[in-house]
């Protein structure tokens, strides 16, 4: 928790910072501009050696890197000099700061400062930093002034963004994140990719090995966004920070103390040690591509150990697979995937570390493998049965338990979903799903 003396004090140094970029970098004239800033006629001769210092630093203004310039004067001997009067200098005039002229991707809309970032998410400077919660508030506020709806799914924390801080991160996954390359290897939430194109490398195979990352988003942290945005996404530094601001969280406390413990107590402890510091949240619509982006070097090092054993891989999400041949039932294989993953930062969970032969089933995302990508045998009789008793005996007698407002759209989306996957079985579905009566009334049963 930073001191009210500490905030000042990084305030003051962003303060000259922003001084020292706003105009010609010679020394006289960021002399000058600082004592304006610092709300003095003269400048003091601390500012002169500070200003010494910075230029021997830096040949050239860092304008897209304020906040790193900032962090180094605090490191210097003007600003150790500065801090030891008394009064401690403070800003008193915020000077313009320029424009950083930065290249970018093709496709990724033009941000070079925070005014244009505010505008293309159509908010103003100030609703721009809270929702980027430049003063880390959602760990400690209470639910109303929170930015997510935090609730526990089947062992997951979601963290679900309110209406308008979801509005923000899906313009920038059309406009910024998603023009962004991924790797081949990645395969969920990619347009034009889905779970057959990534089981459909492994069918066929003598052996395939599936392997679980462990907390996957919330092991993506702030930092790893930031990085991506700046070199990748080509954003300024202002910008890239207050993006990664907009698609990054931290769990509340409250929230945390009552998450269930479950019976690996030090897998939780890992996990909130994740989640108490600014990472991806899991149900944000930015989160699942910024992953993909932060992954391609995990997916490029994973493709080539994969290649050198004569195996493929595909990555969906945080499930890793790879098929190929006896080689990948030898331990080293496994080790080796193991070191490659926690040298990019991230942690195998073993417990869901399977690997099947053809002799057996090879069950992958949901799907089967063995010759070609089809459901389980028992997800496919169980579907031709339900829409053959809805054909014969009307579909309401097939409800049970179900809302019956939605139980078509649940019917036709499980047909949608075998077609995916199974395109010529998903026909024969489509076809007998053609047959349904799905007005109000039970229709007459034909003759069987």
């Amino acid at each position: 928790m930073t001191t009210p003396s500490a905030r000042r004090a990084a305030g003051t140094a962003a303060g000259i910072a922003t001084a020292l970029v706003a105009g010609p970098w010679r020394r006289r004239e960021m002399v000058r501009r600082t004592a304006v800033a610092l709300g003095r006629d003269r400048a003091p001769r601390w500012v002169g050696t500070l200003v010494g210092e910075v230029l021997d630093a830096y040949r050239d203004p860092p304008v897209d890197r304020p906040r790193e310039l900032a962090g180094f004067v605090r490191t210097t001997t003007g600003w150790a000099r500065g801090r030891d009067t008394v009064p401690p200098p403070r800003i008193t005039r915020w000077q313009p700061t320029p424009t950083a002229v930065v290249r970018r991707p093709y496709g990724v809309a033009a941000l070079p400062d925070l005014t244009a970032l505010a505008r293309l998410l159509d908010l103003d400077a100030g609703e721009l930093a809270w929702f980027a919660d430049t003063h880390r508030l959602e760990r400690t506020v209470d639910q109303p002034l929170r930015h997510y709806r935090w609730t526990t799914v089947g062992g997951r924390l979601l963290a679900a963004p309110k209406p308008r801080l979801k509005e923000a991160q899906r313009r920038l996954l059309r406009h910024v994140i998603g023009p962004l390359t991924v790797h081949e290897a990645a395969h969920g939430c990619v347009p034009g990719r889905s779970v057959r194109t990534a089981v459909t490398p492994h069918a066929g195979a003598a052996r395939v090995l599936q392997l679980d990352l462990e907390s996957f988003f919330a092991s993506i942290a702030a930092e790893r966004v930031h990085g991506l945005l700046r070199s990748v996404g080509g954003l300024p530094e202002p910008v890239a920070h207050t993006v990664t601001g907009l698609v990054t969280t931290v769990v509340p406390r409250a929230v945390w103390r009552g998450v269930p413990v479950p019976d690996d107590v030090e897998h939780h402890r890992r996990l909130g040690r994740r989640l108490a510091v600014p990472h991806l949240p899991q149900g944000a619509p930015t989160s699942p591509a910024l992953a993909n982006l932060v992954c391609f070097r995990l997916d490029r090092r994973l493709e080539g150990l994969a290649a050198s054993f004569g195996a493929a891989y595909t990555r969906y999400v945080d499930d890793l697979t790879f098929s190929g041949g006896p080689g990948l039932d030898q331990g080293p294989f496994e080790r080796l995937v193991g070191e490659i993953v926690a040298a990019e930062g991230f942690r195998l969970n073993r417990s869901k570390t399977r690997s099947t032969s053809s002799a057996g089933r090879q069950s992958v995302l949901g799907t089967v493998v063995n010759v070609r990508p089809t459901l389980p045998r028992t997800d496919r009789d169980a579907l031709r049965a339900l829409l053959h008793n809805c054909a014969t005996r009307g579909w309401t007698t097939q409800v049970r338990d179900r809302d019956p407002a939605t139980f078509r759209d649940h019917v036709l989306g499980r047909v949608a979903w075998a077609a995916s996957i199974d395109p010529a079985f998903g026909a024969r579905l489509r076809a007998r799903a053609e047959q349904i009566d799905w007005s109000p009334e039970p229709a007459t049963a034909p003759p069987v």
